[in-house]
């Protein structure tokens, strides 16, 4: 579960992390009532979306004065915002975040998270956090520093000092930026959360450390396990098709492409992808059917990129297993090819459990398929059907492919 700026900042705040005073306003009139009530002079207003890259997209304006906080947030509210991070229809923006202005001596990025590769709790940091971090790491000027957690032991105090030391913070400031460490730490493995993250984390000229952004995404996994825990109200479902298809135990990333992917599990679902743009493809999204899904959670999954006019055809890659077998994506094919209006293409391979059978229950269903026996023929003709005018690359790829397997 994604959380808004503003839900992860009060989340922090509980495990002892300062943040600016602020109110969240859905209205221009709201946020000049807040302003006036935090009084001072300088303020932030920041669109409350899920996703970063918010300042390049003019999403937080940096004001002063009440009215400029009116007039901001007249021209955010109800705005779309689209960054690199949203896909081309971004988000609309239902509520902004109204904040005194901190300033601050220096800046950091930190991220505690689980790393899987790993197997073990890290928090990594960076000099200079903000919304340059990537490209600074990308292009050399900053490095990322690692910390390993202990989630019974908590952080070694001598690593947490190293740390601090190789991000530059103050010599006099490393006691108070390593207990900042072990609170993050705390969030992380309290909350349940798979990420915490602040971007950037500022020391004010009198020597506080301050989250000016953060960003937390709690485990869906075990919100059971929090039953007596307030949970704000997480990234609205409205105009949000991700957030849609999570609902329904589907993971979905909308992408520019016009061949729309459907698969069953993450690993395979990124092969297909990635089979796709290698013979001159455009993927119109990710799509990974969790194990749980039923049958009618996969018919809304397919019903996403029915709706898409950017779609041309759609390439399904299933390998059906003890959990989840063919027919269930097949079920859910069926049912969305029945519910749309719209007559697109559908490319199928099934292999594994039920494969037969659910080739026999679309058959039934009365919907046409081009069946493929392995997933790169699959490919190669969700290629050629969404390309009428065939590229180079994607015959020299297939034809490549097909001379190797011979």
């Amino acid at each position: 579960m994604k959380l808004h700026e503003f839900q992860s900042k009060s989340f922090l705040a509980q495990y002892g992390i300062a943040i600016p005073a602020g109110s969240v306003a859905t209205s221009a009139a709201e946020a000049r009532a807040h302003a006036e009530r935090l009084g001072g002079q300088s303020f932030a207003v920041k669109a409350q979306i899920p996703a970063g890259g918010r300042a390049a997209a003019g999403g937080i304006r940096i004001v002063e004065g009440a009215e400029a906080v009116e007039m901001a947030g007249a021209e955010l509210i109800g705005a779309r915002i689209v960054t690199e991070q949203t896909g081309p229809d971004g988000y609309a923006v239902r509520r902004v975040l109204v904040e005194e202005s901190v300033a601050g001596a220096a800046s950091f990025y930190l991220s505690a998270m689980i790393d899987p590769s790993a197997a073990e709790i890290v928090i990594l940091g960076a000099i200079g956090g903000d919304t340059d971090i990537e490209a600074n790491v990308r292009e050399g000027r900053t490095t990322v520093e690692r910390l390993a957690v202990d989630p019974d032991g908590g952080i070694d105090a001598d690593a947490a000092d190293d740390f601090a030391r190789r991000l530059a913070v103050p010599e006099d400031r490393r006691g108070a930026f390593c207990s900042l460490l072990a609170n993050l730490a705390k969030a992380l493995i309290g909350l349940d959360a798979t990420l915490a993250e602040i971007n950037p984390l500022v020391l004010t000229g009198a020597g506080d450390f301050v989250a000016l952004d953060a960003k937390i995404i709690l485990d869906d996994n075990a919100l059971f396990r929090h039953p007596d825990r307030p949970v704000p109200d997480p990234v609205e479902a409205t105009g949000d098709l991700e957030e849609s298809a999570e609902r329904h135990r589907i993971n979905y990333v909308r992408m520019n492409g016009d061949i729309g992917l459907v698969a069953n599990g993450a690993g395979l679902g990124m092969a297909t992808l990635d089979l796709v743009r290698a013979g001159g493809g455009q993927p119109a999204n990710f799509m990974d059917i969790r194990t749980t899904a039923t049958s009618l959670d996969v018919a809304h999954g397919i019903s996403l990129l029915l709706d898409n006019p950017a779609v041309r055809v759609i390439l399904i890659n299933v390998h059906g297993g003890g959990m989840q077998a063919c027919d269930t994506v097949g079920d859910g094919l069926g049912i969305a090819m029945r519910r749309s209006n719209r007559k697109c293409p559908v490319v199928v391979r099934f292999a594994g459990n039920n494969a037969d059978f659910a080739r026999a229950r679309l058959a039934n269903f009365g919907c046409p398929i081009i069946d493929c026996p392995d997933m790169w023929s699959a490919a190669e003709n969700a290629v050629r059907l969404a390309r009428p005018v065939e590229p180079p690359k994607s015959i020299a790829f297939f034809e490549r492919r097909e001379a190797v397997a011979r």
